[in-house]
């Protein structure tokens, strides 16, 4: 061996290797082996120029001297091939070695014939069965083998033959079919790039490297992502993309149940959460990588998610949000996300609102709870999803937020409950901010400042949303906002030119901030002192905002002299101490100071002055200190309007209160909000006391004088107010009022004021009495006067209208009223009785309390609070609201409403009406804006149940109030028709639905509130449209949360042919009841509705059968007939009970117009539902089933005729209708389109079932059956149209002959 070697390198010295040749041709084959085994094995231990070239150039002259041609030579060269391949493989060559003779081997593949290519794919495919392709080195040379064997014309396989092409196929579908081992899967998919595939392969291969995902360490799926990638571009785009976010999918929901249930199964292994999300994040970025530089597997990528949105998850979420920083993709993304928000939000409301849909389909995916869980996910250094995140959240926001109301002005109440989809993704947009905010520290800056910039640049539109967004940010993370302190500061620059709600609503968000940075606080001041100057009245009333805001966030614990109230001290003196709890000395001066600012906005506008009055009770109730300071200022200001001669009538300067301008009159001093704001402080200052507050003598002192001198001018006021008749005020009966002169607009104003005076006094005053019955008195004489003005302007701008019982607003505090109606309605302490029968004896105070009670909660239904003090408490609020409704409950339930027949002949509304009307209110306010606190108020007024017993549980307390309102209906119904309340009907009905949502619609309260409903509806028979139509609304709102409503609109339809009559006067309609089951059947457009609701329903299921239908294939092709899908099997039910109840209303003579019209569209989207269903059916033909079938003969041998007969009913009663009314032709010409649309429907409908019936092979056009309706005809509307036309135009032209012809004659005499 050693002569052979030194033999071999002693002529590899030489320039010709023909010797070489010769030499090596002489050798045996197992000695040729044995040296090349020598010669790599020594060149893997010694790393020397010499004994590489050696060994490169005697596996070169090997094959040199075995020719391909002879059968000794190509038997030498396979067994090279086969020895060389398993040592490149072993992983003892040095990597450049192994390179040079793969690169060799490749080289020479050619020449190898198709036997010795079989041989070596075969041993190529063993090696990757039993797991020795673990190196994959030599994996590089099987592509060029499977080339070469495809160009072989014939191979022998078993005892036949076949191509080389079939014989690559056979290779591949073997290797595919085998067991791999996991650690060559990325090596194989190497590999199997250079390797030209059919798509079935390539499919094939696809799925077979996906099954490997979970068999691979987790360290091991980017390397393997990434290799499939490059491999997609043979094809297979979409296969290989919902691999991949399957693989991902299922891993975050083993993770999800790992967390909720724990690991229960302790011998898997779990994988940590931080190294998935990891290995997510490259993922991603490799997917991101691969769709930059292929925009076909980008395209595929996004087509795939706008078919079906149920595919989404978080990962694929985050996917998404990384491709849209591609710009050609970003606006695609976006439109994307939002729709699939929308449409998520959408879904969920459905099944919300259908106990039918929640059966069928119980689990929802939310899209939202997976852009929460990707922002939560985005923590793991996901720097490429954050900006996407970011983008969403704000186009989120821009999208979805409110809008501005008529006119351009923004319309911002309080923020309600999210439950509109639109304001649930617009609420979720700023969930993933704020999210994206405490998480990502990168990411503040730019949240803010596109938060701050939207707030000073969208002054046409509410922004209300980012003013929540920006105050949760300071909520959650003040201190670090403080970083960023100079761009809030710029913001308070631009505080005099926006609109004043979002002034409020950005100073009420940054208060928190203004505690802790002195600097923060000390520009905002700057900025309000410059407000405070603007020409703009809008600036002015920023600035009272700001100050007034300031007033009530800094609490004085300390005091001053009263006499440093009139100091000027600059914000510079003012240092406040942020490590200790508070700084009483700085907090006083700093509110002295403010308030010596707003002293001067006593002389502006009515508008900032009313501003001011109304902000001093919020202000004082925090910062109590500053009692003195706020008393002083507003008695110097009432001076300049009260008469101080106690003889002098009246009390009280009128002319200074208003002011002209160019022949205008307007409001200057609004007298009564001050008075108004004295008498609560008066009040807030006596409560106070009594909850013995710890104060200094001298201050005591100084407050109870202040307070003396006011009591004493409101005590004056009082007096003489009572004394003093209209015409003291300059008003007569006789006075104009109208507001189209100057006089009528002053007289107006004066009325106002004076009844505003009136209602603040009766209020000073019933607090001031304590129940005596001289103090109930001075009330009742101040109600008088107040009630004869109020009629005066009622008669006065009621004409040519009938009255209202509506009052004008109200400057009573709901507090006050809360407690007068617990006065005049149910107070039985003996002590009181003598002095509240005063006020129970005035019909009409009693009336004005109720009417004023509904005003305040309207006016709390609509803008969250209400006017006077505690106003915005919404906890106080909420209280107040509680004990009226135990209040006017007690009274409707209690005293009969047959005492007011007197309300009944004045056409006003009675006060079980008013009763009524206000516990609706309260109901529907309490369930918009305290949700949670509903079984809470319901609760509070059950003390009026006549038995002992309490209530159990929520439902108990709802069915409880039900009841009662159900005993209020029910006396109405069995009166007389005459005496029957329509009215107060409706309301009860209200009520009741409003009460029905709180019951659970499994409970036995529920399943008893639908018999009662069902039991009324078929008892009542009074033609009152209004009470009609709220009780069907009640009845399928019910019914809907129970189960579906299809048989009840089928019972009512056929009670309705009943009713109506049969197109087809020859035919008599026959029910099977003696009597009809509803008689309550006249409102038929609320049926028709509810044609569309169970529409809607079926055409929902259908969209999400056929987005599911293509994933699904492969397992519904397993389903027999007698196993069909049961949402398949509701939606063929459904749909066939529901053509029952269209084949009863397409043969009811229904009279021409909107319900006609109505029927022949929904008719016209009936068909269209059945056409998409008989698509959806054709696409997956084996899932055709009895249902189906039975459908279509009944769609086509009952309801397809009658429809035709029903359009020749329309047409010929439309035509008599254009004849009797001529003006009406073009509207009911407009109308009649749907008509044309319905046989296009129809005709649709037939040409897809021929489809179908040619795939099925069942004929289902048997039923079918042509009608007269498609044959050409006149068509008598448009004929009598264009008749009428050329008639009225033939006449006029005669009528002006005739007028012509005397002329004529006149002029020939």
């Amino acid at each position: 061996m050693e002569a052979q070697m030194d033999k071999i390198v002693s002529l590899s010295d030489g320039d010709s290797t023909v010797e070489l040749q010769k030499y090596l041709s002489s050798l045996t084959d197992d000695q040729v082996i044995n040296l090349f085994y020598l010669l790599y094995h020594i060149s893997a231990f010694y790393v020397n120029y010499q004994i590489n070239f050696v060994h490169d150039l005697y596996l070169k002259c090997l094959f040199n001297c075995s020719p391909p041609t002879s059968t000794e030579g190509a038997k030498r060269r396979l067994l090279l091939y086969q020895h060389c391949i398993p040592l490149c493989e072993s992983g003892d060559l040095q990597t450049e070695v192994a390179s040079d003779i793969i690169g060799l081997l490749m080289l020479e593949t050619h020449t190898l014939s198709g036997p010795s290519l079989a041989q070596l794919a075969t041993l190529f495919v063993d090696a990757i069965k039993v797991g020795k392709m673990g190196n994959g080195k030599s994996l590089e040379l099987f592509p060029t083998v499977l080339t070469a064997l495809a160009a072989c014309e014939a191979l022998s396989y078993g005892k036949g033959e076949l191509s080389g092409e079939e014989y690559k196929k056979q290779l591949i579908n073997s290797l595919c079919s085998s067991r791999w081992d996991p650690q060559c899967v990325i090596h194989l998919t190497t590999m199997f790039r250079d390797v030209p595939l059919s798509p079935e392969e390539l499919q094939f291969l696809v799925e077979k490297v996906q099954r490997m995902f979970i068999k691979l360490d987790l360290q091991e799926i980017p390397p393997l992502v990434y290799q499939l990638l490059l491999l997609s571009a043979k094809g297979c785009k979409k296969l290989v993309l919902d691999g991949i976010i399957s693989y991902f999918k299922e891993q975050d929901l083993s993770q999800e149940e790992e967390q909720k249930h724990g690991d229960l199964d302790l011998e898997v292994q779990s994988i940590p959460q931080d190294q998935l999300r990891h290995v997510e994040g490259t993922v991603i970025l490799h997917i991101v990588f691969a769709i930059r530089l292929d925009h076909e597997l980008g395209r595929e990528f996004l087509k795939s998610f706008k078919t079906s949105h149920g595919d989404l998850c978080p990962f694929s979420v985050a996917l998404l949000l990384s491709v849209a920083r591609i710009q050609r993709y970003e606006e695609q993304v976006f439109d994307l996300l939002k729709g699939a928000i929308i449409k998520s939000y959408k879904d969920e409301l459905l099944q919300q609102g259908s106990k039918f849909l929640q059966d069928l389909i119980p689990g929802h995916c939310s899209v939202a709870q997976m852009l929460i869980d990707t922002v939560k996910n985005s923590v793991f250094g996901w720097d490429h999803v954050t900006q996407g995140l970011v983008q969403l959240g704000f186009y989120l926001m821009d999208t979805f937020g409110p809008k501005p109301g008529p006119f351009g002005k923004t319309a911002e109440g309080s923020a309600t409950v999210a439950r509109t989809p639109t304001q649930q993704a617009c609420k979720l947009g700023g969930q993933v901010l704020l999210q994206g905010f405490k998480i990502h520290e990168p990411l503040r800056g730019e949240i803010l400042e596109q938060v701050l910039n939207r707030l000073v640049t969208k002054t046409a539109s509410p922004v209300s949303h980012y003013l929540d967004l920006f105050s949760d940010i300071v909520v959650s993370a003040p201190m670090i906002l403080l970083e960023s302190s100079s761009k809030v500061t710029e913001t308070f620059d631009y505080l005099s030119y926006l609109p004043l709600a979002t002034v409020q609503g950005l100073l009420k968000a940054v208060q928190p901030l203004l505690k802790v940075s002195m600097s923060l606080k000390d520009a905002l001041i700057l900025v309000l002192r410059k407000a405070m100057f603007s020409s703009q009245l809008d600036g002015r009333k920023s600035a009272v905002t700001g100050f007034l805001l300031l007033l009530k966030n800094f609490k004085v614990l300390g005091s001053l002299a009263s006499s440093q109230c009139s100091q000027s001290i600059s914000s510079s003196q003012i240092q406040v101490d942020v490590h200790s709890r508070y700084n009483s000395a700085a907090n006083e001066a700093f509110c002295l100071e403010i308030l010596s600012s707003l002293r001067r906005c006593l002389s502006q506008q009515a508008d900032v002055r009313l501003m001011l009055y109304e902000g001093f009770y919020d202000v004082l109730r925090r910062n109590s200190q500053l009692a003195s300071s706020i008393m002083q200022t507003l008695l110097s200001q009432l001076k300049r309007y009260y008469e101080p001669e106690q003889d002098l009538l009246p009390p009280i300067k009128l002319e200074p209160c208003i002011t002209a301008h160019r022949d205008q009159i307007y409001l200057q001093e609004p007298l009564v909000l001050c008075l108004c704001t004295i008498h609560c402080l008066l009040w807030l200052q006596n409560t106070q006391r009594s909850c013995n507050l710890d104060n200094s003598d001298d201050e005591e002192e100084e407050n109870e004088g202040y307070q003396s001198e006011l009591q004493t001018i409101l005590d004056s006021i009082t007096r003489r107010m009572i004394k003093s008749e209209l015409e003291d005020f300059e008003l007569d009966k006789s006075a104009e009022f109208s507001m189209g002169s100057t006089v009528g607009v002053k007289n107006n104003i004066y009325a106002v004021l004076v009844m505003g005076v009136y209602e603040v006094l009766m209020e000073y005053n019933f607090i001031k009495a304590n129940y005596s019955k001289s103090g109930f008195e001075e009330v009742m004489e101040l109600f008088t006067r107040y009630h004869k003005i109020s009629e005066i302007l009622k008669e006065k701008s009621g004409k040519g209208r009938a009255p209202s019982h509506k009052t004008p607003r109200s400057l009573l505090s709901l507090g006050f009223i809360s407690t007068l109606l617990e006065v005049v309605s149910r107070d039985n302490t003996q002590s009181r009785e003598e002095a509240l029968s005063v006020l129970r004896t005035n019909g009409e105070f009693v009336r004005y309390s109720l009417c004023v009670a509904v005003q305040k909660i309207q006016q709390l239904e609509e803008t969250g609070q209400t006017d006077g003090p505690d106003g915005m408490n919404t906890d106080k609020t909420f209280r107040f609201l509680r004990d009226m409704t135990s209040v006017l409950m007690w009274r409707y339930i209690k005293i009969p409403s047959v005492v007011e027949d007197a309300g009944k002949k004045e056409k006003r509304s009675s006060l079980s009406h008013l009763c009524l009307e206000g516990l609706l209110r309260i109901f529907t306010t309490c369930q918009q804006r305290y949700s949670d606190k509903m079984a809470q108020l319901l609760f509070s007024a059950t003390e009026i149940s006549d038995k002992d017993e309490e209530p159990e549980d929520d439902n108990a307390t709802t069915f409880f109030y039900i009841r009662q309102f159900q005993r209020a209906l029910f006396i109405q119904l069995n009166g007389r028709e005459e005496e029957f309340n329509s009215k107060e009907a409706q309301l009860l009905v209200s009520i009741l639905s409003v009460l029905s949502r709180q019951l659970n619609p499994s409970s036995q309260q529920f399943v008893q509130m639908i018999k009662w409903a069902v039991q009324i509806c078929q008892d009542t028979s009074f033609e009152d449209s209004a009470f009609t139509k709220g009780m069907l609304s009640l009845l399928f709102s019910l019914h809907v949360l129970f189960r579906s409503p299809v048989s009840l609109l089928l019972e009512l339809c056929q009670d309705i042919h009943s009713q109506l009559g049969d197109i087809d006067q020859v035919h008599r309609v026959v029910n099977s009841c003696t009597k009809d089951r509803f008689g309550i059947v006249q409102t038929r457009l609320l049926v028709l509705s509810q044609v569309d609701r169970v529409l809607d329903e079926v055409d929902w299921l259908i969209a999400r059968k056929k987005n599911q239908g293509t994933s699904d294939k492969s397992g519904e092709a397993t389903q027999t007939t007698g196993q069909q899908d049961p949402v398949e099997k509701a939606v063929t039910l459904q749909l066939g009970t529901l053509l029952t109840a269209l084949n009863e209303l397409v043969q009811t003579a229904l009279l021409p117009g909107t319900c006609t019209i109505t029927l022949l569209r929904q008719l016209s989207r009936t068909y269209t539902i059945l056409t998409t269903l008989v698509k959806y059916v054709s696409m997956l033909i084996w899932c055709f089933s009895l249902y189906i079938y039975m459908q279509v003969k009944l769609s086509g041998s009952h309801l397809t005729p009658q429809c035709y007969s029903f359009i020749t009913y329309a047409q010929v009663h439309f035509s008599f209708l254009l004849q009797s009314t001529p003006e009406l032709c073009s509207k009911l010409l407009r109308e009649m389109k749907v008509i044309p649309n319905l046989i296009f429907s129809i005709e649709q409908y037939e040409k897809y079932l021929i489809t179908l019936s040619k795939k099925s092979k069942v004929n289902l056009m048997q039923y079918m059956k042509l009608s007269t309706s498609r044959d050409f005809r006149i068509n008598i509307c448009v004929f009598v149209y264009f008749f009428l036309r050329s008639f009225q135009t033939t006449a006029s032209q005669d009528e002006e002959e005739e007028a012509q012809e005397p002329k004529q004659k006149k002029r020939k005499q």
